[in-house]
Parts: structure tokens; sequence; C-alpha cells
């Protein structure tokens, strides 16, 4: 998870109890998903839709898109100039929203270096379509969020990084210090649209809200001038990727909760304290096969059940100081982020002039401080 998707938030609520063998005691309740009438809020059910495309959302979610600036999508057409065209287009695209004829417009492929190696892909939305999906944003994430788990911390309103490191060293410090670091493999890659729509028609019964997202889910991906087709997965890239996704992840922390165990997400990330080895073998194991239902899969690769203080999470580390409380550091590989990071912008070789590096340290500098050189340890 890259280190500067953090917001500020309240720190989580402790887990439940477990036993003293570290694993955790089941608590008796159904496993099965709550049908829709149950999870479904009974203010607008069927006039989502019309909300999100009220003026004073639409003018909100405006101001976020155009906040945000970014890149254009396969139009061609940048935030000023989209800005422009809707004066004219909107009535048009609202009709087509309205009476279900509006098909989304592909996403932009954009590969961007990862620090590690490899590159991660993001689909970029016209501006239009991320002016749609903003509005739908803040229609369903006051109705959807709530019903999350308090586990998870990743993307939501009030919650961040920091709240996720701080509930791991609680659940360090109270001997919890074996964890299941979990890292799931292509994850927004890998999301099943069925099983997805299935999760969030749980949540939200407007028919029309559900039919546009299912449209946006399958929008083509446009990349070296070729569209292709897709049938799984959410591209990282839209405004509501990320509420899909807790949509989708929040069936497994269910589950967990249920099981009383201690545990932390953060988007797909996502770390179980337990006792002992043996519990943790027993946790990764169950939840291999919980993950497989939703058609997901672990990497093996980045997956390990280990001591807490040999693992990393969210750019830090857990230790011990010489009084044997538990504490918070920067782990070697977010500092070794940091300085590969600060020797490409300071580099003599690309032909900036000393203020152009200036601006790019003062644009990087105090986002890293922010998030890592917060003081996160509580008194």
């Amino acid at each position: 998870m890259l280190l500067g998707d953090a917001r500020h938030q309240k720190p989580g609520q402790p887990g439940r109890a477990v036993d003293t063998r570290g694993e955790a005691k089941r608590v008796a309740e159904r496993d099965e998903a709550a049908p829709a009438r149950d999870a479904q809020t009974d203010s607008g059910a069927d006039d989502l839709l019309m909300q999100a495309l009220a003026r004073e959302n639409l003018v909100r979610a405006w101001k976020r898109v155009r906040a945000n600036k970014g890149s254009a999508g396969v139009d061609g057409r940048t935030v000023q100039a989209t800005g422009q065209w809707l004066k004219t287009a909107w009535p048009d695209i609202r009709r087509q929203l309205l009476d279900g004829s509006y098909r989304p417009s592909s996403v932009r492929s954009v590969g961007i270096a990862k620090p590690g190696g490899g590159t991660r892909q993001l689909g970029i939305p016209t501006v239009v379509d991320r002016l749609i999906q903003q509005a739908l944003l803040q229609v369903l994430q006051p109705r959807v969020d709530p019903s999350f788990s308090a586990h998870s911390y990743g993307f939501r309103p009030g919650r961040s990084a920091h709240g996720a490191v701080l509930q791991a060293q609680r659940y360090v410090a109270e001997g919890y210090e074996i964890v299941v670091d979990v890292d799931l493999e292509k994850f927004f890659d890998r999301v099943s649209h069925d099983i997805l729509m299935d999760r969030l028609a749980k949540r939200v019964a407007d028919r029309r809200v559900l039919r546009l997202i299912r449209r946006y889910l399958e929008a083509g991906v446009m990349a070296h001038g070729l569209v292709h087709q897709r049938i799984e997965g959410t591209p990282q890239g839209g405004p509501l990727s990320p509420l899909l996704a807790n949509v989708l992840l929040d069936e497994v922390d269910r589950k967990l909760e249920r099981r009383g165990h201690r545990f932390v997400r953060y988007a797909d990330d996502c770390n179980v304290y337990v006792k002992s080895q043996r519990a943790g073998e027993r946790v990764l194991q169950w939840l291999r096969r919980c993950y497989a239902k939703l058609a997901l899969r672990i990497n093996e690769s980045k997956t390990a059940v280990g001591v807490a203080w040999e693992r990393k999470f969210l750019g830090y580390r857990l230790f011990r100081n010489v009084r044997g409380e538990v504490r918070l550091g920067i782990s070697a590989h977010a500092l070794t982020q940091l300085k590969r990071r600060l020797r490409i912008l300071t580099r003599s070789t690309c032909g900036r002039s000393l203020e152009q590096v200036a601006q790019d340290l003062q644009a990087f500098v105090p986002g890293w401080k922010a998030y890592c050189m917060r003081p996160a340890n509580p008194s």
C-alpha cells in the first residue's frame, strides 16, 4: 500500500478477547450474508440516482473533481475543457442517465512504476465519468460506509493508515506478537463483477444505480490505441473503486469478527494478530478459503506468518524500546523509498533548474513528513 494514502482518523476499536492458545473464540452468529431487505436502508431506496444528480450534489462533485485535477481520459478533454463542454452537453447526459441509456467511456490505461519493481496499472476515466462517479460516491458512501467493519481503515471518512498502525501496535502490546500478514494477488484486477454486484445489491436497492455501476465495471480499457473488454476487475483511478473494494472485502472482515480475531485491514492489506505461530498458520489456511469464495487469491510470495517485529505494515515497523514498550518506527523499506525518490528529484542530469528542483521537493517532502514523521506513538 502506498505511503501517501493516509487520511486523519480516530483510532479503531480493540478486538474481542481470544483464548491463551492464540486462537480466537468463535462468536455465535450466522455466517450467511444478510439479505437485501435487512442490509438496505429505508431512506431513498429507489431515488439514489435522483439524489446523485441533484444540482447541489453535482456542484460538490465537480469541485472535488476540479480540485483533484488529474489528466484527461480517452476523450482527450482536460478538466477545464470538460467544464466548458458540459454547459451544453449535460442536459443530454442527464437524460441518458435517468432513462438508462448512458454508456460510460472506456478508461485510459496508465502504468506507474512500483517502488519494489514492476508497474501498477491505473484506469483513468474521462472527466465526465469521474464527475458522475464522484456524485454517486457522495450519495452512496454515507449509506454504505457505516455498515463496514470497525477494523477496516482504508479509504473511509475519518479513518486512515495511522489508525490502522496504532491499532496494530495495541494488539502487539497486549501480547499478540504473531502476525498473519496477508497480501492479495492483483486484487483490483481480479475482482469478480458478479460477486461484487451481488454484495452491493445487499446494501443498495436502486436498480438504476446498480445498473450504472455495473456498466462502469464493464467499461473497456484503452491501451496503445486499442480498447479491450473487461470481464473482471475494478481499475484503480475512479472515485468509486475504493468503496467497491470495501464492499467486497467487508465479508471477510465480518467472518474474522465472528471468530473474535484481532485484525486490521487497510484496503487489500490485512493483518491478523495471534499468540502463536501454529494459530497463525491455521488462520492463514482459513483465510485462503474465505478469499477463494470471493474468487480472490492470496499472494503467497508476500504473505507470511511471523513475529510482528520482522514485518512492516503501511510503512511502519514495530519494536520494543529499552523499557519493553511496543513502539512504532519507520520501516527500512520506507526509508529506502524516500532516499530513492530524493535521488530522482535532485539528480543533476535531468536538465532542470535549481528552482524547479526546489519546487519538486516542496511538493514531495511535506507529504512524506506528514505521514511518516507524524508522532504515531501514544504517550
